[in-house]
């Protein structure tokens, strides 16, 4: 009985594997990286629509370019997200395969899980772990729920992304360039800590590779692109550095750099940040509930924003690499004084072009980066 019953376990395992090779060149290729980089629990669709009710709407926790997200619940009472790609998605698949190669054999507490995956029936399916406490977008962007992030916390979040994209750039098997940091895409646990998540722009570096890299397909989100990648589509690890800058400087200010106000003039955030640095105001910049612990914290908080600035500097050799970042966020090293941002811009309203109904400007000029 015991040799029979080690006889089958030992024949599902292979079937599985069996399963997971499938998936690596029937789907991907061979992508030169190995079967290993590819392996994978496999769902069975029947278990993940089970756990989702049929993919209903009020399981679906929310939707993107690559398909819709919806929160499950395993039969054992275990909490998952599951990503299920849009069939007529020709995007969605690439992402859907990209994905699964960046972060397959990646485990870091700063980066979101992945569970397992379905290929089943034609379905392209990841299984991630659940997040409760949804995106960092829905607290800091949002004036009621703001209120639940005081400034250790948000220290906590900002140290937390660093250290995920220091893995991912240096520390990790593969070197990553994950192209689209950004507030939706970290996500909270139960705890309030981040996980860097979607993978699906990211790409594959070599193991000494850090330079600058072309591409004549950009992606990511504007707002968080540095300038020499939406202009001129070259990106490197100091891409995300300047992502994460924008990021750091949204996370201090409760405010989103793209689509940015203010009533004293019409520069966006990074160039409202910078000039509350250079006049020495920076309280100008900060979210209320930061203001008002600022006395307790003043050395963290404007320290935070001359890091944020430093790495959303104009010229990529000028940002620091993310290890720097992590020492300057966890010490008091001196810090070099940052040079102006890129995407410096100044919005100018034309009296008479604009309906009195509509709070958008109605032209923008750059007056720089330079």
């Amino acid at each position: 009985m015991m040799c029979v019953c080690l006889w089958l376990i030992k024949r599902k395992k292979k079937k599985r594997t069996e399963g997971i090779t499938r998936l690596n060149f029937e789907t991907y290729g061979d992508n030169g990286k190995g079967e290993e980089d590819l392996e994978l629990p496999l769902f069975d669709f029947t278990t993940l629509a089970t756990a989702t009710n049929g993919f209903s709407k009020n399981s679906m926790l929310g939707e993107g370019g690559f398909g819709p997200v919806y929160k499950g619940m395993l039969d054992e009472g275990k909490e998952i997200a599951v990503k299920r790609l849009s069939k007529d998605s020709r995007q969605g698949l690439k992402e859907f395969k990209n994905e699964v190669s960046c972060i397959a054999q990646l485990q870091h507490r700063n980066l979101v899980k992945l569970l397992g995956c379905s290929v089943q029936d034609g379905e392209r399916i990841l299984v991630y772990e659940y997040m409760p406490n949804k995106s960092l977008d829905s607290f800091i962007f949002d004036k009621k729920q703001s209120h639940a992030l005081d400034w250790p916390m948000r220290y906590n979040i900002i140290n937390g992304i660093a250290r995920g994209l220091l893995y991912l750039h240096q520390d990790s098997r593969l070197r990553i360039i994950h192209r689209d940091l950004k507030a939706s895409n970290v996500l909270l646990n139960l705890e309030m800590n981040p996980k860097i998540s979607d993978f699906g722009t990211a790409r594959i570096c070599g193991e000494t590779e850090t330079g600058a890299n072309n591409t004549t397909r950009v992606v990511g989100t504007y707002g968080y692109m540095s300038p020499e990648y939406a202009t001129e589509g070259i990106f490197s690890v100091k891409s995300d550095v300047y992502s994460f800058g924008v990021l750091l400087l949204e996370t201090v200010s409760g405010k989103r750099n793209k689509n940015f106000t203010h009533l004293d003039h019409n520069l966006n955030l990074l160039g409202h940040a910078w000039r509350t640095y250079t006049d020495g105001n920076v309280l100008d910049l900060l979210d209320e509930v930061i203001v008002k612990s600022i006395h307790e914290h003043q050395f963290e908080v404007f320290r935070a924003i001359q890091i944020g600035l430093l790495c959303v500097q104009q010229y990529p050799a000028d940002r620091p690499t993310m290890a720097t970042v992590v020492l300057m966020l966890t010490s008091e090293i001196s810090l070099p004084q940052p040079k102006q941002p890129g995407f410096f811009i100044e919005r100018k309203l034309h009296e008479g072009d604009c309906s009195s109904s509509s709070s958008n400007y109605c032209s923008v000029t750059a007056i720089a980066p330079r």
